[in-house]
């Protein structure tokens, strides 16, 4: 189980006490400020947590510069953490300069939020899939249909997207419901529902074993290092 806080300060403090309580069987992803020192990154660690999000979200978030993003990476990449980068598909030609700067494993919530309406063959979708292409350290959630979709249940417009990312890159690819689902305006997804779209867009048993299994102990649960000494 990954136990996902949304910002800095007491939320971070119940998710690491959350990861603490499953004895090694939850893992953290925090939201942390340029203030953090490794004290506090070696605490989190201990308590379970693997990554930080960054969020490029522009309607959820004030600018920040990217040198601040840039410097809380060089802190974390000492204890072998990823980082959660969260954007929209607009916003991506901008950021792939940045991008490629990070020195850790990258993981794109939702594939970039790509405009389902356009196709997997737009410029757009090409754009981020040419970008995991060019960088082995990029990985992807298949995840949100509930957010990507224009047509709603059973996501049938986003199915292409995400089996094109399995297709292309199974062992870089990680899935979850994003329960409980947060800011979500247009309807409450069906979890199950949600579940039974694995096998559409994972095809095969391989891919399944990867995407729910293996990727994720890979990132959450590797012989990590524990950060300097």
């Amino acid at each position: 189980m990954i136990v996902q806080a949304t910002c800095h300060g007491k939320d971070n403090r119940a998710m690491m006490d959350a990861c603490r309580s499953s004895e090694g069987l939850a893992r953290g992803v925090a939201s942390v400020g340029a203030e953090i020192t490794e004290y506090d990154i070696r605490e989190m660690h201990d308590a379970g947590v693997r990554g930080v999000r960054f969020n490029f979200v522009k309607r959820l978030v004030d600018a920040t510069p990217h040198e601040v993003f840039l410097s809380i990476a060089e802190k974390i990449k000492p204890f072998g953490w990823h980082i959660v980068v969260y954007f929209e598909a607009q916003d991506l030609a901008d950021l792939v300069p940045f991008l490629e700067k990070l020195p850790t494993i990258l993981v794109i919530d939702h594939m970039g939020r790509p405009d389902v309406s356009k196709g997997i063959d737009h410029p757009d979708f090409q754009r981020f899939i040419k970008l995991m292409d060019n960088n082995d350290n990029i990985w992807s959630k298949v995840t949100c249909p509930e957010r990507l979709s224009l047509k709603g249940p059973p996501y049938d417009d986003v199915v292409p997207f995400c089996a094109e990312i399995v297709d292309r890159f199974p062992d870089r690819v990680l899935w979850g419901t994003d329960w409980p689902h947060p800011n979500m305006k247009s309807h409450m997804p069906d979890d199950g529902a949600l579940v039974d779209f694995i096998p559409r867009i994972a095809r095969t048993p391989e891919q399944q074993q990867k995407l729910l299994v293996d990727n994720p102990m890979r990132l959450y649960w590797p012989q990590s290092p524990s950060g300097p000494d």
